[in-house]
């Protein structure tokens, strides 16, 4: 027997998704009393689920599909046309072994000693200002480390203008006009740069190492033993620089709880394994991404729920992670939890759920979570520096979610190790 799902009254809430940001869905699971509901967006019937059983169902690829899911502010934004995050079925798993096959402990470890080495440059030049503002000098940071890690270091001359390019890609998708449509002309620019490198590879005027991304993307053949299109290759190359660079959100965080919950800091130095379980509670308890989406591929039926084919579907990454169904005490920062986790891949979700390998779930998450190790081994054991007062309130309401100040530090030091 069906049951109604409960629904929300009213013609459209779009622009209170825009709002409300991280707490659109929580909100109306709360007023509903319910992990599933139905509302209005974009004028059409859409679907908000929570917790891990639907986001278990959510990643189900007999019930769900990507492709025509995001709306087209996402894809012209953050994802791109084509891309990986947009495909299902067999198309999707060629494209994410693409992806994966520069996951290995090879460029992983590449990737660690460049972020090592970047850290190290970075702080030579912090102990020489007054003062910085860490979010946006980890991000000039990391976009250094992506460029070197694909293979195209950057000239120190466009270090500003390729961070601030790739960015606003997730700075600005849920923005409002002009720095919705900036975001959207910032993206077409390194898309051109992107493709200009892989055009220029395919035709042997440039030469990247065989084992670099850009020698593998530029050269991957699709399903058909076709090169991918330049576009869609560039896409996919941007899937590599963007994400890193938006580990910089992850940082200040990670600096933010710090400063949050100072007890925290003997913890780290006392204990070597404290570590992951401090960075896995900063992807819980702060906010990243608000929600995934898909469309319903077919008509079925779920704890007696109807879901219609083609209905648009949210999936709450922020809620899953606060969700008191799965977590002791959401709202509280406690790493500890992380210390016998026995978790599915459904129930902690910061990058996504489901699997790794194959499955729609973050190709980058393992770097992110080593990024932030070598970012949090800096903060409380290479630097010393001062926090001047400043607001470091950060509102649910804005995505991305970042402490107003963007943390400011001054008088930045090494620590003296001798």
């Amino acid at each position: 027997m069906d049951n109604q799902m409960p629904r929300e009254e009213g013609l459209d809430h779009s622009l209170s998704l825009l709002k409300e940001g991280y707490r659109f869905i929580v909100n109306r699971k709360e007023h509903l009393n319910s992990d599933v509901f139905e509302t209005r967006l974009l004028g059409k019937r859409a679907i908000c689920m929570v917790g891990s059983e639907a986001a278990e169902l959510f990643y189900d690829e007999d019930k769900f599909q990507r492709s025509d899911a995001a709306p087209n502010r996402i894809v012209q934004t953050l994802f791109g046309k084509n891309s990986v995050q947009t495909l299902d079925g067999d198309e999707h798993r060629s494209r994410k072994e693409l992806l994966m096959s520069v996951m290995t402990t090879e460029h992983i470890n590449k990737l660690i000693d460049i972020t090592e080495m970047q850290w190290e440059k970075s702080l030579d030049e912090w102990i020489k200002m007054d003062q910085i503002a860490l979010y946006e000098e980890v991000k000039e940071l990391l976009c250094k480390v992506a460029f070197k890690w694909i293979g195209a270091p950057l000239h120190e001359d466009d270090v500003k203008t390729m961070t601030k390019e790739l960015a606003t890609m997730f700075e600005s998708p849920a923005a409002i006009g002009p720095a919705h449509w900036m975001g959207r002309t910032l993206r077409n620019a390194i898309e051109k740069n992107i493709q200009q490198l892989i055009q220029d590879t395919r035709e042997g005027k440039i030469s990247f190492p065989r084992e670099s991304v850009l020698h593998k993307f530029s050269n991957y053949k699709d399903l058909n033993g076709e090169l991918l299109d330049v576009e869609i290759a560039a896409v996919e190359v941007i899937n590599m620089l963007r994400p890193i660079v938006a580990i910089a959100i992850y940082i200040n965080f990670t600096m933010l709880a710090l400063l949050q919950f100072p007890e925290q800091k003997q913890k780290l130095k006392m204990y070597g394994d404290y570590t992951k379980m401090f960075v896995q509670e900063v992807r819980r308890f702060y906010p990243f991404f608000p929600f995934v989406a898909a469309k319903v591929k077919r008509d079925f039926t779920w704890n007696g729920y109807q879901f219609k084919e083609g209905t648009l579907t949210l999936l709450d990454l922020y809620g899953t992670n606060h969700d008191p169904k799965i977590w002791d005490t959401p709202e509280e920062f406690s790493p500890e939890r992380f210390a016998h986790w026995e978790g599915t891949p459904f129930s902690f979700i910061p990058q996504g759920g489901g699997d790794y390998y194959l499955g729609h779930r973050c190709a980058g998450e393992g770097i992110t979570i080593k990024l932030m190790k070598i970012g949090l081994d800096y903060l409380v054991n290479k630097m010393e520096y001062e926090v001047p007062e400043q607001d470091l309130h950060f509102e649910l309401d804005d995505i991305p979610s970042i402490p107003k100040s963007k943390i400011v530090l001054k008088n930045v030091q090494r620590v003296n190790t001798q």
